[in-house]
């Protein structure tokens, strides 16, 4: 267990990558937020539902351009210190930390309340700590197993959600879409917000970059189908779901999609979408400890983090005391259950990490520019916009986290690294 080299292994393909991205969204964003923009939009929260995939697309193509040129572990932690300023990467790094710890110990538990209903051989929290046990070690012995194991579950999550698709079809209701917009564009607005972060994973790609092959093409390769993909699926369920039981009985359930099985006879489609959504939340939990350890990585190469998290193993070739340390830490969340506080400023958090992306995207040399400055002012505008309709509390909480960070880094490098 000793660090040999400070490269890690470029094993991840296109497909990987995709299912890493897709395993990194369709998570409780298509499970669970639907139910809730449904609820303060109407079926007009299928129109937010696009434009939040259309600004998430704009985020995702400025993070493909920064990777292809800067395949790097870290993501935009990496890009605002080559780009922008120390302060900018920081701030992207420990925020990007924050927000998915806090959401890997949410979904943990998620997955463990799930699987219950499927397999009641123990208490959900027993099984929840088995699941963030497994998925450490699977991350623990190499980035291709992780992949190949990534690939399974989110397939099986894709299939039951096409399974639904396809069972809800034949019972849609059209009058369940009128009125369309209840709320008027004040409610779509909100909706786009919230469906926002649906979509958040695609990043997770460029995080990996410095383990996927040939980075240049296939990191925006992956990031263009993972979000078409996503968008294509989303709609597809949100169609269905508002079709078969309205957007009344999705806004007062936690779990629509169980409601929507419910309502059909098609063979087993409750426990298919039972399963989907244990695998769904599996995958995102897979893929945070992927993300989080390669963002714990890049930050000790530069002393932002104790330096011991830039080790990489000597056989497996993977930042080894970073997904121990990060399933220490989620197992600890999982057990103990999560910060609330922690959890509503992650909105924040994602928001302010992307637009720090969108300014490292257009600091970038024009003969680097891929897509031009058009799509990171979009993106830029988009986080902006969705940003000031926050509340203030939640605001004020990300940039307190925010200080604290700073304040850490600050007394880490004055009385450690000295």
């Amino acid at each position: 267990m000793k660090e040999t080299s400070k490269e890690l292994l470029r094993v991840l393909t296109l497909k990987d990558a995709v299912g890493v991205g897709l395993g990194a969204i369709i998570g409780a964003g298509i499970f669970v937020v639907t139910g809730v923009a449904a609820g303060v939009s109407g079926p007009a929260f299928i129109v937010g539902l696009i434009i939040a995939g259309i600004i998430a697309s704009f985020n995702g193509l400025s993070s493909a351009q920064l990777a292809a040129v800067y395949p790097h572990s870290g993501g935009t932690y990496e890009y605002g210190y080559r780009l922008l300023n120390p302060a900018f990467g920081f701030s992207a790094g420990w925020m990007f930390l924050l927000s998915k710890l806090s959401a890997a110990g949410v979904v943990a538990i998620g997955f463990g309340s799930y699987f219950y209903q499927l397999v009641p051989v123990a208490s959900p929290i027993a099984i929840s700590i088995i699941a963030v046990i497994f998925l450490t070690f699977a991350n623990y012995f190499g980035i291709k197993k992780a992949g190949m194991l990534n690939l399974i579950i989110v397939s099986v999550t894709l299939l039951s959600l096409i399974y639904l698709v396809f069972s809800g079809i034949p019972v849609v209701k059209t009058e369940n879409f009128k009125p369309f917009a209840p709320f008027g564009i004040s409610g779509i607005a909100e909706a786009s917000a919230l469906l926002f972060f649906a979509f958040t994973g695609y990043a997770r790609i460029a995080t990996l970059a410095e383990e996927v092959r040939q980075p240049e093409k296939t990191i925006p390769r992956a990031v263009i189908i993972t979000i078409i993909t996503a968008i294509i699926l989303y709609v597809a369920v949100s169609v269905v779901a508002t079709g078969v039981i309205g957007t009344e009985k999705m806004a007062g359930s936690k779990s629509p999609l169980q409601v929507v099985a419910e309502s059909l006879t098609t063979p087993a489609i409750k426990t298919v979408v039972t399963i989907g959504a244990s695998t769904a939340m599996l995958g995102v939990l897979l893929s945070q400890i992927l993300g989080i350890s390669r963002m714990m990585l890049a930050m000790g190469r530069r002393n932002d983090l104790p330096p011991f998290f830039q080790a990489i193993h000597r056989k497996y070739k993977v930042p080894h005391i970073g997904i121990l340390v990060t399933g220490a830490i989620i197992l600890l969340l999982t057990i103990i259950g999560n910060f609330d506080f922690v959890v509503r400023a992650a909105s924040f958090t994602i928001l302010l990490y992307y637009s720090i992306t969108n300014i490292a995207a257009l600091k970038q040399p024009i003969n680097e520019q891929i897509y031009g400055k058009a799509i990171p002012v979009l993106g830029l505008i988009g986080c902006v916009l969705m940003s000031v309709s926050l509340p203030l509390n939640v605001i004020i909480t990300g940039v307190g986290l925010l200080l604290v960070g700073f304040l850490l880094r600050f007394l880490f490098r004055k009385f450690v690294t000295n």
